[in-house]
């Protein structure tokens, strides 16, 4: 019966034979290790955050009176309600750290170059629809740092020159952060999911087309690609294994891990907590923010913190493969990058004071000056590839990848010549 069913489907849609080119038949170097995992348990999580977020969309209240008291009816009152709740805000942070080594993996092996450029853009453009989805979605709670957290942030837009305060005013709907913020934020956050999942599908059309990049940084050739299944989904369904068990850790034993515990008090305009600080998601960028002076200057430094990404097709111009693999250099710098970024998350989580100041200015010009650096490291590690060679194993892969390719194109030719010859004879005997 079910094979009825899909071969009346195949008469008029092609789905079993997409679902062999883009899924079960899509050729994957064979030499993938688990890092190429990340990408897959983002998509799982994306889907958890879309279902647990639809169902807590049926009870919340998007109303400054209602809002925190929904929260707690949800947690009490509702079915399973606290473990849809608890769902929804660890896989907040679960995204942002499969997101973050997906990144991060794309960095170190340098996976962004060439041919893959736009599908490096569109991931970026996935970061910054994930980053705004979860900024709105922080106010929804209603408790203290999402009302402080969301006054702080979007007064930023008011140093823009000239037409600061009226974007200011659009954003938040008001003069301050109100009813008219949380309702305009609400929709908006269960609007961007679906923009996210647009993106996701432009991502992953990029990705078929270039084809996905692999530890050496070579192309390989269609000899060591093997199908997506069953190799892949095995090695994927494994790392979703073992990712549950931590997410579900989290999610049954420490659930209030990720919410602060002010966010667990009603939001009170006339109290202001003592120190305020966003997600641990947001930390990095929000200790950039802050150590500049100026503040114009502050808000153009944390977005230039993300937009600076963008030019790492051209910043980085050696042509030596496999990333920081085969670039002791290069490796060094995205080394001392994670660092540098965790020293950020550090700083933007303490009180603007003493010696994390200084020490955010410190870890902010290390961020930006190895952005800066990145070309002339590149550039001479590429002059000292052309002297001293390239490390042994990548020349043996470009070698065999060669020697293939060569008896590919002789093989073809080999071919057409047979079949030119045929066509003259067959030729010769018509004329004759």
């Amino acid at each position: 019966m079910i094979k009825k069913v899909f071969a009346w489907v195949d008469e008029r849609f092609p789905l079993d034979e997409m679902i062999k080119h883009e899924l079960t038949e899509y050729p994957v170097p064979r030499n993938l290790n688990y890092m190429w995992s990340f990408g897959f348990l983002a998509m799982f999580i994306l889907i958890v955050q879309l279902v647990s977020g639809i169902f807590l969309a049926m009870h919340y209240k998007a109303d400054v009176g209602m809002a925190f008291d929904s929260i707690q009816h949800i947690m009490r009152e509702v079915n399973y309600g606290w473990l849809i709740r608890y769902l929804h805000s660890t896989g907040a942070s679960a995204f942002f750290a499969l997101i973050f080594i997906h990144i991060g993996r794309t960095l170190y092996y340098g996976s962004y170059r060439r041919p893959r450029e736009l599908l490096w853009w569109t991931g970026l453009l996935l970061l910054l629809l994930l980053m705004a989805t979860a900024f709105m979605g922080y106010l929804l709670p209603w408790g203290q740092m999402s009302f402080w957290g969301a006054q702080v942030i979007t007064a930023l837009f008011g140093v823009t020159p000239f037409i600061g305060e009226s974007v200011v005013i659009w954003l938040r709907g008001d003069f301050v952060v109100g009813d008219a913020t949380l309702t305009r934020f609400f929709a908006l956050h269960y609007l961007f999911p679906f923009i996210i999942c647009v993106a996701v599908a432009i991502h992953l059309v990029a990705l078929h087309w270039v084809k996905s990049s692999n530890p050496s940084g070579i192309t390989l050739h269609a000899k060591d690609n093997i199908p997506f299944h069953p190799y892949f989904t095995v090695k994927d369904l494994f790392g979703l294994g073992v990712f549950l068990i931590i997410f579900f850790g989290f999610v049954f034993f420490a659930p209030e891990f990720w919410i602060m515990p002010e966010n667990n008090v009603p939001a009170d305009p006339m109290v202001t907590p003592p120190h305020i600080v966003p997600e641990w998601y947001f930390l990095p960028f929000y200790a950039i923010l802050r150590s500049i002076p100026d503040p114009l200057g502050g808000v153009v430094a944390m977005a230039m913190s993300i937009l600076i990404f963008l030019a790492m097709p051209w910043l980085d111009r050696s042509n030596v493969p496999g990333g920081a693999k085969f670039r002791p250099g290069y490796r060094i710098m995205v080394y001392v990058w994670f660092v540098d970024l965790m020293v950020l998350g550090y700083v933007g989580a303490q009180a603007p004071e003493g010696i994390f100041v200084l020490l955010g200015r410190i870890a902010t010009f290390v961020y930006f000056g190895l952005f800066l650096l990145l070309p002339f490291i590149s550039k001479r590690e590429e002059r000292r590839s052309r002297v001293q060679g390239l490390p042994r194993e990548a020349e043996r892969l470009i070698r065999e990848e060669q020697e293939e390719l060569l008896r590919s194109e002789h093989y073809l030719r080999r071919e057409n010549d047979e079949k030119e010859l045929k066509n003259i004879r067959k030729r010769l005997e018509d004329e004759s």
